[in-house]
Formats: C-alpha cells, structure tokens, sequence
C-alpha cells in the first residue's frame, strides 16, 4: 500500500494559509493596515504553532504591518477558530517574508550588470567556425 504523499500537518498549513489570507485582507481594510498578504504557513509538527509569512506592498512600511499584526493575532485566532473545524487553532507568529525583495533586487542587480563578451562576441569570424588570426597577430 503507498504511503501519504501529504502529512496532516501539510493539509492544515494549506488551509491555514486560505483562510488567513482573507481574514488577514479583512484586517488591513478594516484597521487601515498597510497592505499585506500572507505568502506562507509552517505548522509545528503538534499543532500548536504556526509561523504566518506576510509580504508587504509596500516594503518600507512592513515592520508596521507585522506589528500591527501581531497586536491582532489573538482577533485573528478567535476568527480561524471559528472559520476551521480544529479541535486546538495554534498560536500565531507573524513573520516578513522578504524572499520576493530578495528576488526583485538580484533581478535589478541582474539587469544593471554589464554584459560580458565572450570571444565569440567580439569576433564575427569565431560564428563562422574559421579560425582567422587578429590583426595584431598578422
């Protein structure tokens, strides 16, 4: 018999991470929160905790975001509580995820790079497969 490919742990994070992204949406129209979404869930193998990973839109306000978060965490518990048939709803830890600033400044940086030439880039001849020598070696 095949073994589960999902841990129980792993359908709970899942749905975790449904439910508190709208509870989460409501919290920021409602308390006028900068704008945050929730980009992960991990759940502690008993249940009894949950690291909640936020992304801000706006990057330079996310510490307020995560704060103003915490304060509702209980709020927000009390509502998942009430939105999930679990027997116990963990604890919530909010936490920045800055894996997509990480990702937009290698982008930038990507971008902002000089090209390198190779030889074949700086010699036409190199395309043609003929091995022509340089002026400077004639």
């Amino acid at each position: 018999m095949p073994s589960k490919s999902f841990h129980r742990t792993d359908r709970v994070s899942a749905q975790l991470r449904r439910e508190l992204g709208t509870l989460v949406r409501e919290a920021v129209r409602e308390h006028g929160l900068p704008s945050v979404s929730v980009s992960d869930v991990e759940i502690s193998r008993d249940l009894a905790h949950a690291k909640v990973f936020v992304t801000a839109l706006q990057p330079e306000r996310s510490v307020e975001a995560v704060k103003a978060l915490k304060e509702l965490s209980r709020e927000l518990r009390f509502q998942l509580g009430r939105a999930m048939k679990l027997r116990h709803v963990p604890e919530l830890h909010f936490h920045y995820d800055d894996s997509v600033d990480r990702g937009e400044r290698i982008e930038h940086l990507l971008r902002e790079a000089p090209v390198a030439q190779t030889d074949a880039d700086a010699d036409p001849a190199a395309e043609d497969g003929e091995d022509r020598p340089k002026d400077s070696d004639a």
